[in-house]
């Protein structure tokens, strides 16, 4: 059963691979773009196997050992991710957040449009480890989406942006022992608190979101649009109505690792939204939703998986550790990587480090490699071309920065 897990797993990778296929292939066959366009989804992809293994494990086992495993699972990421997407991305929060960029733009010494997107890649995904790296992923998505990923500019470039989204978010959230997913998995086992993640892992990864993000504003400067999202039209949002949001958004960090709680606070938050809809945007829950989903799949799908990748994890020395761990992050969740990693004992702490630093250095790497990778990519797939982000691309945008926060963890 874990070999067919294991080849279920692998064949979901590969369907990441080849979204971008399924979408060419509803243009040119429009009788059947509804079946092409829903396995050219790359949030359908990891719970439509998991679907599979389920099934498989139902006709080998018997329908209740199907439901036996599938209830075993731990949902309470999915859930979280779904639940902060959907209030992080809401018009108070949101236009609060942007407006501050935008302060903080026009009191930089260049143009300020180039400022905003400079911030939204080094400064939010930095404030990941206060507010959760969904959250800053939800938040730097939809500030990047209008200026940077849209029409006229080139596609590569759009991957090149991505691909340093992904890989500061990653990093920027190991400020703090609670934020970034794969940091969270071992902190509590390990005994890592906030001061040990500052110290030894926390300055490292703010130079190389820095540097980074740099780098890449450098090169879309010339493309870069000058109106800011914070000067979109829409109605005003109150003083009060924005506390409010940010408090629901403070007390559902503070739950995160409680699902009935938040998610009873995340029903209060919808009543709020209705109450007072004349402030609000439509909540992007079918986004949320599919997010959840595919993260749900990646759950089940994984489950199998630790009868290769423990033996493999503890067999590694220190160094070959980090670029093991930074490999394996690629076709794996990080942060079940680092789960698999805190089961080892007599781990000494070279290893402990290299682990969690080749871990959260890869996360930019694919989709799956970090929790709040899929939220930006449903949030920023409809600025490329056939509204889908290519594996490979994703892959070739996130090399050179994952390069950056890797030489820096490393050296």
């Amino acid at each position: 059963m874990e070999v067919i897990a294991s080849l279920l797993f692998a064949l979901a990778v590969l369907h990441t691979f080849a979204v971008k296929s399924f979408e060419r292939l509803g243009h040119r066959y429009p009788r059947h773009a509804g079946l092409f366009h829903f396995l050219g989804e790359v949030e359908v992809v990891f719970g439509l196997w998991a679907f599979v293994l389920i099934a498989f494990i139902a006709a080998v086992s018997g329908a209740a050992e199907a439901i036996a495993y599938a209830e075993a699972r731990q949902y309470t990421e999915p859930l979280f991710v779904f639940v902060i997407m959907v209030v992080a991305a809401s018009r108070p929060v949101l236009r609060t957040v942007a407006g501050a960029v935008s302060m903080l733009a026009r009191s930089l010494p260049f143009d300020s449009g180039v400022a905003a997107v400079w911030l939204c890649l080094a400064v939010v995904p930095l404030t990941g480890s206060l507010i959760t790296e969904p959250a800053a992923m939800t938040l730097a998505s939809l500030m990047l989406a209008p200026r940077v990923f849209r029409q006229g500019l080139p596609e590569w470039l759009k991957y090149g942006v991505l691909g340093v989204l992904f890989v500061n978010i990653s990093i920027g959230g190991t400020l703090t022992s609670f934020a970034a997913p794969p940091v969270l998995m071992v902190a509590s086992t390990w005994q890592w608190d906030n001061l040990f993640m500052a110290a030894n892992f926390g300055w490292k990864s703010a130079i190389a979101v820095v540097i980074n993000a740099t780098a890449l504003t450098v090169l879309l400067r010339r493309h870069v649009r000058a109106q800011l999202a914070a000067d979109e039209p829409g109605e005003d949002v109150p003083a009060w109505v924005s506390v409010i949001h940010f408090g629901f958004l403070a007390t559902i960090v503070a739950a995160g690792h409680h699902p009935v709680i938040f998610i009873g606070l995340f029903l209060f938050f919808i009543g709020f939204t209705q109450a007072y809809a004349r402030y609000q945007d439509p909540l992007i829950l079918s986004e949320g939703l599919l997010v959840g989903f595919f993260l749900a799949g990646l759950v089940v799908l994984g489950g199998m998986q630790r009868w290769w990748l423990q033996p493999l994890v503890s067999s590694l020395e220190p160094t070959a550790l980090f670029f093991g761990a930074l490999a394996l992050t690629a076709v794996t969740d990080n942060a079940a990587l680092t789960y698999l990693g805190s089961l080892i004992e007599g781990m000494s702490e070279a290893a402990k480090y290299m682990l969690v630093a080749g871990a959260v250095a890869g996360g930019g790497l694919t989709i799956i490699a970090n929790a709040p990778n899929p939220a930006g990519v449903a949030l920023l797939k409809h600025g490329f071309q056939d509204e889908s982000i290519g594996a490979l691309g994703l892959l070739l945008g996130a090399l050179l920065p994952t390069a950056v926060a890797a030489a820096v963890l490393l050296l």
